[in-house]
């Protein structure tokens, strides 16, 4: 698998992300502000883009979000890769730590792969999610 970091949203992520938050899940504000002052990864098997993540600094602390997956490659791992890719380059720039707002169905992937959920559930429009972490130095 080959992987890509973009200083500005992509055009394979913002597809990605409209198919998989907007098209399959319903959410309706899936692009904001924020994604004009993250680092974006585009993921791709066989030169075709089917994961994407963004990462940003919030007062302090690496975040993750906005990690999806088309539909059709979701057996082959791109999420655990799209996670470690994330987390060694939270580490190249400095970080011990990295937190996500993970929907509660989700919940155990993140868990597998190493995160702690921490803080009360919470809806995001009209899905429960959870705060969790995970220590990565």
């Amino acid at each position: 698998m080959k992987y890509q970091f973009y200083e500005n949203l992509p055009a394979q992520a913002k597809l990605i992300r409209e198919k998989v938050f907007v098209e399959e899940q319903g959410f309706e504000n899936e692009f904001d502000k924020r994604d004009s002052a993250c680092l974006h990864l585009v993921v791709f098997k066989d030169d075709k883009a089917v994961g994407c993540a963004r990462m940003f600094d919030d007062h302090g602390q690496m975040t993750l979000g906005r990690i999806a997956v088309l539909k059709e490659a979701r057996h082959l791992h791109i999420g655990s890769f799209i996670l470690q890719t994330l987390e060694l380059k939270a580490k190249e720039l400095g970080y011990h730590e990295v937190v996500l707002s993970a929907q509660l169905r989700a919940s155990d992937f993140y868990r597998k792969n190493g995160y702690i959920a921490y803080g009360d559930e919470y809806l995001d429009e009209h899905c429960p999610h959870v705060q969790m972490k995970k220590e990565i130095a």
